[in-house]
Formats: structure tokens, sequence, C-alpha cells
């Protein structure tokens, strides 16, 4: 099938698909979580429960350009502690895609989008104190595991059910004290095993096949570019700005979806 034809999309639809990949590209390697917007614009263009499948392996290119970039910088015993809680995380969102339909996965993606949105903005009230008193060895304490362990369990049903893991695993990475190289780095280590994890699963319900991938072949190369604004861009971008734009665009998306 034509990738042009998939879903009957459009030319403008196809051009907004390759849009939202550029960001995640750049969201990979500059702004972790601000790839919502792209979930938004893939579920508005794609039928919801597919447009997941078809988002995958985007993101999955990204992920590894972003471990390309910032692989020296992962912070190990805190991804270890993660591992555990997320793969629960993504057994539970699997049964939760078992049964639901298309209009059900559009209404949740919706509410996760507004509910990641009210969570970053409660992470930027609360990252840069936090970021003073906390350090990302506090992980090992008892503590650090619960927090581990909430946030991996939550975290893993988010990416399987939306793709949207982004700003739960940022609230978390900022809350246990990492700095900007750090931080990048974990997160594209987590997500890259985690998204790679999540293949199976999403072939196993139908989420993938041939002419999903035909489709990311297409979109695939418009990651690279933002990849590398990202790279570009990260010492020099306006986090603050950056972040409420993100936000507002993630409020409408899932307004969207909701009221679709």
């Amino acid at each position: 099938m034509n990738t042009m034809t998939l879903w009957h999309i459009t030319h403008w639809e196809f051009a907004a698909l390759a849009a939202a990949a550029l960001l995640v590209g750049f969201s990979k390697t500059a702004v972790s979580g601000a790839n919502t917007v792209s979930l938004a614009i893939f579920a508005a263009v794609l039928p919801a429960r597919e447009s997941t499948g078809v988002l995958l392996p985007i993101l999955i290119a990204g992920d590894v350009l972003a471990v390309l970039t910032y692989r020296r910088h992962a912070h190990w015993p805190t991804l270890w502690r993660l591992f555990p809680a997320v793969a629960v995380g993504v057994v539970v969102g699997t049964v939760f895609l078992v049964w639901a339909d298309d209009e059900v996965v559009r209404t949740s993606i919706g509410a996760i989008l507004l509910l990641m949105a009210g969570v970053t903005v409660w992470r930027r009230r609360r990252a840069e104190a936090e970021a003073e008193e906390d350090d990302p060895d506090a992980v090992s304490t008892p503590a650090g595991r619960i927090k581990a362990r909430s946030y991996g369990v939550l975290g893993g049903f988010t990416t399987m059910v939306a793709n949207a893991g982004g700003p739960v695993m940022s609230m978390y990475l900022l809350s246990a004290g990492f700095r900007k190289l750090g931080f990048l780095g974990t997160s594209a280590f987590f997500f890259l095993i985690v998204n790679v994890s999540k293949v199976p699963f999403s072939a196993g319900l139908g989420l993938i096949d041939g002419h999903s991938l035909l489709l990311d072949a297409a979109l695939v190369v418009f990651v690279i570019p933002g990849a590398f604004i990202g790279k570009w861009a990260v010492s020099r971008i306006n986090q603050r700005l950056f972040e409420q734009l993100v936000i507002a665009a993630t409020v409408v998306g899932g307004a969207q979806l909701l009221l679709r």
C-alpha cells in the first residue's frame, strides 16, 4: 500500500506527521517530553489506537540518535531500579489495549495528555528547588526506591498506552537531582530500552504491521534533522518559554482528542 494513501491521509496530514516526526527528534536531544505534541498530532491524523504503533518506531529512531549523542552521561543505577516497575506498567497497559477500542484509546490519550500537562506544570514549579536538594544517588534510599517504583509503573503504563511516558520520567529524573547532560543521557537509554521492549507487545496487538512500517519509513527521515536541531539548541534554548509552549500545545491536543 502506498504510504501516502495509508488510512487515506492527505498531503497536508502527511506534512503534519512529518512535522511531528521532526519534533520527536528535537525532543529526544533537547527537551524530553516535548513529543507529547507529536502524540497529539499522530492521534488526530490517524486512528488513535493505531497511531501508537506508527509512532513507536519513530520514537525508537529518536532514541537511537539520543543515545549516540549522550551515551556517556547515563546513570545506570537509576535505570536498573526503574526497569522492573516499568515492566509491570507495560504489561498493565498491554492488557488495557487488548479490550480498548479506538474511542476508548482516543479518550484515554486525551486524558493522559491533560494529566501530563498538569504533571509538567507541577514539575516545573518544584524542579528547581528539588534539584538543589536531591542527588541521583538518593535513588538507593528506601524512599528513593518507592519513588522509582511508583513513577516506573505510571511511566510504563503511559508509554505503552499512549507513548506518553516522557513527562512522567522527566519529573522523576528532575526530582532526583539530575542536571542537563545526566538527565538527557539517562532518559535516552531508558526510552530506547523501554520502547524496543514494547515492539513485540505492539506487534502482537496488531498495532505494528507492514503498512504501518511503510509509513514509518517515509517519516523517519524527518527525525534526523530534528535531532540535530535539538543538539544545537540544547545549550541555547529558552527552556521556560519552550515548556510553556509545549504545555499549551499538549492541552490543546488533549482537549481536541476528548472533544473529537
